[in-house]
């Protein structure tokens, strides 16, 4: 065990695929670590200390900045395939031959191409948030995400209350609880995203969301047991398309939360980690 955690862990930096990956690990170093991609503009600081250090009690946790994104170097691919051969690039320049995949919204399709790409060193799969290529409405920003991110806010931060969290009372109370999390790392946190990041992931979405032939046989070739989570109100990557991951992967499972947008796992962050930990652990088999 480190001696670390989500609020204390060293940035640290490593170069793949000329790129200076700025990454951090922390946990349990015992068994499979589990490598996080990270949802659009967001960096290693937009994920929530209850969940991250929530599985780090059991195995060792990775979080890193893509290319171009916030503190490492290299500029965003426009593709999502690109994106995923440097994700790879990265998990193998730590030298890991196994990894668990996690990936979250424009992150969950990352996850899918290190998959894709690199089969021999994803060990299990989490999708959280996300889709498909070519899925439902995935070809630009749904209408409902776009007037929350087209919106202004008297608190920068009060936009994660819209993307990730319904209009419900308690789903909202759930979402300011969360914002006390995601600001308790005080020092050495990473710079917010340059103003090119989002018009390049915004142009990745795009490509990887546009109706074409075929669209889900890709799928089928992600053999690894995968875990599909979702909100079940998530209005920016609509739920029927984890549904149809659920139905188009061959070793797919899937949880819709009930109230929840698209940030489920911090709405319900403890019964997140203990779901995504049961199937980590092989346990949903049994």
């Amino acid at each position: 065990m480190t001696q670390h955690n989500h609020q204390t862990a060293p940035t640290q930096f490593v170069e793949a695929n000329g790129i200076r990956f700025a990454y951090r690990r922390f946990g349990n170093a015992a068994g499979v670590p589990l490598v996080f991609n990270q949802h659009f503009t967001g960096t290693m600081d937009h994920w929530d200390p209850a969940v991250t250090d929530g599985f780090a009690k059991d195995r060792e946790v990775i979080l890193f900045n893509n290319a171009g994104v916030s503190s490492s170097s290299g500029e965003v691919p426009t593709r999502i395939e690109k994106m995923g051969a440097n994700a790879a690039a990265f998990v193998k320049s730590l030298g890991l031959t196994k990894v668990d995949v996690f990936g979250f919204s424009i992150g969950g399709f990352v996850a899918q191409e290190i998959a894709l790409q690199a089969p021999d060193l994803v060990r299990r799969l989490v999708l959280v948030g996300t889709g498909p290529r070519g899925g439902e409405r995935m070809a630009t920003l749904t209408p409902e995400a776009q007037e929350i991110f087209g919106a202004s806010y008297d608190e920068p931060d009060h936009l994660w209350l819209r993307v990730h969290f319904t209009k419900s009372e308690k789903s909202q109370a759930a979402g300011r609880e969360f914002l006390k999390r995601f600001r308790r790392r005080a020092e050495n946190r990473d710079p917010e995203v340059n103003e090119k990041v989002a018009p390049a992931q915004i142009e990745a979405i795009g490509e990887w969301g546009a109706p074409r032939e075929k669209s889900f046989e890709y799928l089928k070739s992600i053999r690894q047991p995968t875990l599909v989570v979702n909100g079940g109100k998530d209005v920016v990557i609509y739920p029927v398309n984890s549904f149809i991951l659920q139905q188009q992967l061959p070793n797919a499972q899937l949880i819709l939360y009930p109230d929840a947008n698209h940030g489920s796992q911090y709405q319900y962050p403890k019964r997140f980690v203990q779901d995504v930990s049961m199937f980590l652990s092989g346990e949903e088999a049994r």
